[in-house]
């Protein structure tokens, strides 16, 4: 761990902090992690929908409890000392959604799931025939274009014709709900795999941070852990592949956009990954958001508007085109986690997020949720 951890900029986070029962708001100016939790502004959602949320992060009085470099130490689950400051998830009230297949390398892989039907021995077999029988770049595609339609038709012609690639070159963007409010570890914690799996990977992206009236006013880290085998049996499946305990983790700031940090970086942002087991093992790879092949404010679009609303806001994970090839454990295998991984996805203006990997069953539970915070909230007078 390192400086590298967090970026400068106008960052936004929650702290669980000692004497306090709810999470403290918390910002970082230079090394120091400041605790700027007030009566009206107690919450990420309160901050994020007032007239100007960097503006008001930036000129908030406040006390500092600590060192950031401090609070990122404490916050690793296998060694947290509740005495001292750590990081929670930098987001509380807001709804937690996703977008997926929104690259051609993901959406590939989600057409092998699919056919391989969770059968990971399958995959590179079917990986070569689905690339010679498209027979075109699909990264040259606009989806919902004319140019789509006709490969759409080509391959469905051809009996080949897939969900994944409907949302990856159709018309709709696929989003679903990768969790309730409250429900995102953040830096430091353990993420969770549902037990019944055996084929699964992190998926490292940037995730949006969207008002009510859908205004995106930052980003930060995630990593939308998924269950490959689970929803490779059936697209029916996704709320089981997507949404269990400690499945989704944020972090470890959202940096709110201002005048050196906009959209624009958003969109050009290169995000590593690097996998360590504790076999030795190290996956090393990469997402270019500049591939990315819906626009971020398109997928927002597609989230809220007239058609669906959120009252608290929510986040957004954008999607990946990181797809783990790297054979794990013998030849043809596939990647697939092992319990005891820990997971770094970085990228210079958000960053790093590390999780350690573990079965949701043996991550914390989840037991406090918007009602708790509310109610906490109240009694402290700071509603």
């Amino acid at each position: 761990m390192s400086g590298q951890d967090y970026p400068e900029g106008v960052l936004l986070g929650r702290a669980r902090v000692p004497g306090f029962s709810y999470p403290r708001i918390v910002t970082v100016r230079g090394d120091a992690l400041i605790d700027i939790t007030a009566p009206g502004m107690a919450t990420v959602r309160d901050i994020a929908e007032s007239v100007n949320a960097a503006a008001y992060v930036r000129s908030a009085q406040g006390t500092q409890i600590g060192s950031v470099e401090a609070a990122l130490q404490n916050s690793i689950a296998a060694t947290m000392d509740s005495a001292q400051p750590s990081l929670l998830s930098p987001i509380d009230l807001q709804a937690i959604k996703a977008s997926g297949v929104t690259f051609v390398v993901s959406l590939l892989e989600r057409v092998i799931e699919e056919q391989a039907r969770g059968d990971k021995g399958r995959a590179d077999t079917l990986r070569g025939e689905i690339l010679e029988l498209i027979g075109t770049d699909l990264s040259e595609l606009v989806p919902g274009s004319a140019t789509a339609e006709r490969v759409k038709a080509a391959l469905i012609e051809r009996g080949v014709w897939s969900q994944y690639l409907e949302v990856g070159i159709g018309p709709d963007a696929e989003i679903f709900t990768k969790g309730q409010p409250m429900s995102s570890v953040g830096y430091g914690a353990d993420v969770g795999l549902h037990p019944v799996s055996s084929w699964n990977n992190p998926e490292p992206e940037v995730a949006l941070l969207v008002t009510s009236t859908g205004a995106i006013v930052g980003a930060t880290l995630g990593n939308d852990v998924n269950l490959r085998d689970v929803e490779g049996r059936s697209a029916l499946l996704l709320g089981k592949a997507k949404d269990n305990n400690a499945s989704g983790s944020l972090g470890p700031f959202v940096r709110l956009f201002s005048d050196d940090f906009t959209l624009a970086t958003v969109s050009n942002a290169e995000i590593s990954l690097r996998v360590e087991g504790e076999d030795g093992f190290v996956l090393d790879g990469h997402s270019s958001m500049s591939q990315i092949s819906r626009t971020p404010e398109s997928l927002v679009a597609a989230t809220i508007g007239e058609h669906h609303q959120y009252p608290d806001g929510l986040v957004l994970y954008l999607g990946t085109m990181f797809a783990p090839v790297k054979d794990r454990g013998g030849a043809g295998k596939g990647f697939t986690h092992k319990l005891g991984d820990v997971v770094s996805i970085s990228t210079p203006s958000l960053g790093t997020l590390r999780n350690r990997v573990q079965l949701s069953t043996q991550c914390p539970p989840w037991t406090y949720g918007a009602s708790h915070l509310l109610r906490d909230l109240a009694g402290a007078n700071l509603l």
